[in-house]
């Protein structure tokens, strides 16, 4: 008997409910029906129901004056539990927040979601002077430092030799290349202006690199001199630990993830 592919048990009014939620999750403020039918290429009536349902369960909320949607505490509640039983995060999480003590900046975790890097979880800085928090955005996986250092992990794995050398870069996109041969990513700007984005790889058991762990904060704070002698140091020590505790075991752990 032939395989049947996930697709053939897609169930469209499911996926279209599910569209209208990412929808309200990409959109910072609230929203019409409108601004959705015309984003998902859906009548509104459709949206309206689907709205009209969430409502009733809490996953979606009305704003009576405007008459605009946004998400609700049921859907935020789902989320925390989620991020609570993840195991990466449980495992990333002490040791950000030790990190965040140690540099006073703002920490972030952040995986791939399809072609984007999605920021899960931050342990914000004490300071005064802070970036707007990046939790729950999402953006082009080769914009950011961050994003970058995910597709180096992914062209590492799928280029290298069975007999767990580093792999030969010479066929990767400069920056990626950059990344393989120095362990990390950095970049200013990419995530708003004024904005620096330092980031290492997490690797797991398999040698998958599945999230980037960052260090962010606004330029002033965090110049070269820095970043060398005491933002780099302890963010690679960090992502060092966490990668243990994921199951890595590769060769340069003791000195760097790639």
């Amino acid at each position: 008997m032939p395989s049947r592919g996930k697709e053939t048990y897609s169930i469209q009014s499911v996926e279209n409910a599910l569209n209208v939620l990412e929808a309200l999750c990409e959109d910072d403020d609230e929203v019409r029906i409108s601004r959705l039918s015309e984003k998902l290429g859906m009548n509104k009536t459709s949206v309206f129901r689907l709205l009209a349902t969430f409502e009733s369960r809490g996953y979606v909320e009305r704003e009576e004056l405007s008459g605009k949607y946004r998400l609700g505490i049921a859907a935020y509640e789902m989320g925390q539990k989620f991020l609570s039983r993840m195991g990466l995060l449980k495992k990333a999480r002490p040791v950000m927040e030790r990190l965040g003590r140690e540099t006073s900046e703002a920490v972030y975790l952040a995986v791939r979601r399809d072609d984007d890097l999605l920021f899960l979880d931050a342990v914000d800085t004490p300071l005064q002077v802070k970036i707007v928090s990046l939790v729950g955005k999402r953006y082009p996986l080769p914009l950011s430092a961050a994003g970058r250092v995910l597709l180096a992990g992914t062209w590492r794995k799928e280029n290298a030799a069975e007999s767990l050398q580093p792999p030969d870069t010479t066929g990767a996109d400069p920056a990626l290349h950059e990344i393989l041969a120095q362990g990390f990513g950095v970049d200013h700007d990419s995530l708003g202006e004024g904005v620096t984005c330092l980031a290492v790889p997490l690797i797991d058991l398999h040698d998958n690199t599945v999230a980037a762990l960052a260090v962010i904060g606004p330029d002033f704070r965090m110049q070269p001199p820095l970043l060398e002698s005491e933002l780099l140091p302890r963010l690679k020590d960090a992502g060092q630990i966490i990668s243990s505790k994921l199951g890595y075991l590769g060769p340069h752990l003791s000195k760097d993830l790639y």
